[in-house]
């Protein structure tokens, strides 16, 4: 993730793929002359010789024909009925459990022709003249030259801080951090690698240049990234991160209160606006490709959140693992009982 579609994050320039830190941070220093593997206890006895016991287990199924993969799990105690201890999802950083829901996001049908020809669509009507005889794609042009003359000066600072991540505006709208809410943190990465993921995909389909290849006057002053211009990324990752944030807050219970609801839901949906926006201003981005960066927030987030009847039910979910993600996060880090932050 080294492009610069939205939240790669500081990997590089294309966007919310990771913050440092959501993992923990920090260094842990030994001495050569005496490492720590080297300590004895009271008794004498070496940390080195002590250890947690787990026992890897074959428990593939035993069935005809044999499945076609084995089933490998970690035990304490060398039986089928012994508890379990398998990498605890909670230790799972917020940046790499996203890519877990990706695994599964990239096997549902989300890429259909209807998605693909409703964004050809929106390239194809900017071909049509207007009633002054200019065609959208011109007005286009003209309409990124005026946001240069006249708000780049003052956009400058979101700019900047929005061009390698934005998972951290998110947050400071809804006054959270990864501490006090970790869980809501993991469903903004999710939003936002899946966002950088559909957005990369069609950009390969399409390839349209960049607004300032077309007009180079527009000279941005941040680093063009190294893909395709439509649809945009920022706007994919950015409205997906609210769409997949306003679906967590509607599955608080007992439902959060009405005001709360609304005051989050219209500062995520402006604040996904504006993100988009920027990268007009900035002359990297078309208002098309916002657009179509939108539609395809749109239904990317439509496959994350498809279930069977019941969005209070994991299992429901087509994408189970998304499903239970936003459920716990709504249910330890925004209950009403809990307060807010």
């Amino acid at each position: 993730m080294t492009g610069n579609t939205g939240n790669t994050g500081n990997t590089g320039n294309t966007g919310n793929a990771g913050i440092n830190g959501d993992a923990g941070g920090w260094v842990i220093p030994d001495r050569a002359d005496f490492p720590f593997v080297m300590e004895t206890n009271k008794a004498g006895v070496r940390l080195r010789d002590l250890h947690r016991t787990v026992h890897i287990r074959d428990e593939t199924p035993v069935t005809t024909p044999p499945p076609q993969r084995k089933t490998i799990a970690f035990r304490r105690a060398d039986a089928t009925s012994a508890q379990s201890i398998a990498f605890d999802d909670n230790n799972w950083a917020a940046r790499w459990f996203a890519f877990r829901v990706l695994k599964r996001f990239v096997r549902c049908d989300w890429d259909s022709d209807a998605l693909h020809n409703d964004l050809a669509q929106i390239l194809i009507d900017l071909t049509v003249p207007s009633t002054g005889g200019k065609t959208p794609q011109q007005i286009e042009i003209e309409t990124l030259i005026a946001m240069a003359r006249d708000e780049r000066a003052s956009a400058l600072g979101e700019i900047l801080a929005q061009d390698v991540e934005f998972i951290t505006t998110f947050m400071e709208a809804l006054a959270i951090t990864p501490g006090s809410h970790p869980k809501t943190f993991r469903i903004l990465h999710i939003a936002s690698l899946i966002g950088s993921f559909v957005a990369l995909d069609f950009k390969d389909e399409f390839e349209r240049p960049r607004p300032s290849w077309e007009c180079p006057a527009l000279m941005p002053p941040v680093p063009v990234p190294g893909h395709s211009s439509y649809p945009s990324g920022h706007a994919t990752q950015a409205h997906l991160m609210a769409l997949c944030m306003i679906y967590v807050l509607g599955l608080v219970s007992p439902a959060l209160p009405a005001g709360d609801i609304t005051a989050m839901r219209e500062t995520l949906a402006a604040l996904a606006r504006r993100v988009a926006r920027n990268r007009e201003i900035a002359g990297l981005h078309f208002q098309s490709d916002s657009q179509a960066g939108q539609k395809l927030a749109e239904a990317a987030f439509a496959a994350l959140a498809e279930h069977g009847g019941d969005p209070l039910d994991p299992n429901g979910y087509t994408i189970e693992i998304f499903g239970r993600a936003a459920i716990t996060a709504a249910r330890r880090e925004w209950d009403p009982g809990r307060g807010f932050p």
